[in-house]
């Protein structure tokens, strides 16, 4: 039969344990199976025959599943040390897990169940703050060799200079190519000589747009003045066909004046007769029968205006 009492006797207080740390204000224990991290009575899991505590199995499990247990001793399998913990799966949901913890700890003192309870809470916290870290980009710092960079840079401005001496070449064989020094040799990369071509080009062509830009800014707000003798032909007939078509104007203009006076004039004639009608109704008389006298229609003069078209003058022979 297990002793408690002896064993913290043993262990406790000031006495050697093997998992006890010791420091100046408390003393901690670093058993496995210890619930609170204390070393205390009531926390020490060597001096309790009954005894619960919550750990996660694995590190790298817990990481991917978030997988915790519940341990459980009791003085009936003291005698058998293979069989001393039991161990019960917990639920993934926080609030399942904390009521299987009261089911299976319904009996047994508080202080465990409170403290079981406490210690679940504080592992699937610290638990979610490593999968935020873990999903979370980070830093990667990638360490770099002096020698390495000492070289690559090295390399970097002996290529820069062979490219300035390249063209530094290249462009003084082409100067001597256009001062014609070499004659008719030309044993030289003929895509130098093309790339020097279309730059020419290119400049030419700017050359003569900003020469066209210019002339057509000096133009502006420029007067001149022109004689009759330059009309040409041309310019005649255009002002005939504009006479024309004046004309043709004028006179649909007074067409559509005459049929607007003619309704005018139907439209009084029917009022007159409405409101005859209507006085002999008044009067109780009879409408005189016969034909109605006709009215003369009111004189209208139309005036004609004709444009007389300039004589265009014959060139001199």
């Amino acid at each position: 039969m297990q002793q408690d009492d002896a064993i913290w006797d043993m262990i406790g207080n000031d006495k050697f344990c093997s998992f006890k740390v010791r420091t100046k204000t408390q003393n901690f224990c670093r058993h496995e199976f210890n619930v609170t991290g204390l070393c205390t009575r009531q926390a020490c899991p060597l001096a309790n025959s009954q005894y619960a505590t919550i750990r996660e199995e694995k590190g790298e499990l817990v990481l991917m599943q978030g997988q915790c247990f519940l341990y459980m001793k009791v003085t009936e399998r003291a005698a058998f040390p293979g069989r001393v913990w039991e161990k019960v799966k917990l639920s993934k949901n926080y609030e399942k897990a904390l009521e299987q913890i009261d089911e299976n700890l319904i009996y047994w003192p508080r202080f465990l169940r409170h403290k079981c309870k406490q210690r679940f809470t504080k592992i699937t916290q610290y638990l979610i703050r490593i999968r935020k870290l873990t999903l979370k980009r980070q830093r990667k710092l990638v360490p770099l060799s002096r020698k390495v960079e000492r070289r690559e840079k090295r390399k970097e401005e002996k290529a820069l200079i062979a490219a300035q001496l390249d063209n530094a070449i290249e462009k003084e064989l082409l100067d001597r190519l256009k001062q014609g020094t070499y004659g008719d040799i030309y044993n030289f990369p003929v895509h130098a000589f093309d790339k020097a071509m279309d730059q020419q080009q290119e400049d030419s062509q700017s050359e003569s747009e900003e020469d066209e830009e210019e002339e057509d800014e000096e133009d502006v707000g420029k007067r001149e003045f022109v004689a009759e003798d330059e009309v040409e032909e041309s310019d005649l007939s255009d002002f005939e066909e504009m006479n024309k078509l004046k004309a043709s104007s004028d006179e649909e203009e007074e067409e559509e004046a005459e049929d607007d006076s003619s309704d005018e004039q139907e439209s009084e004639e029917e009022m007159e007769t409405e409101v005859e009608t209507k006085s002999s109704k008044a009067k109780g008389k009879s409408p005189v029968k016969g034909p109605a006298p006709k009215k003369t229609r009111a004189y209208v003069e139309i005036e004609y205006e004709q444009e007389t078209e300039p004589a265009a003058k014959s060139k001199a022979t």
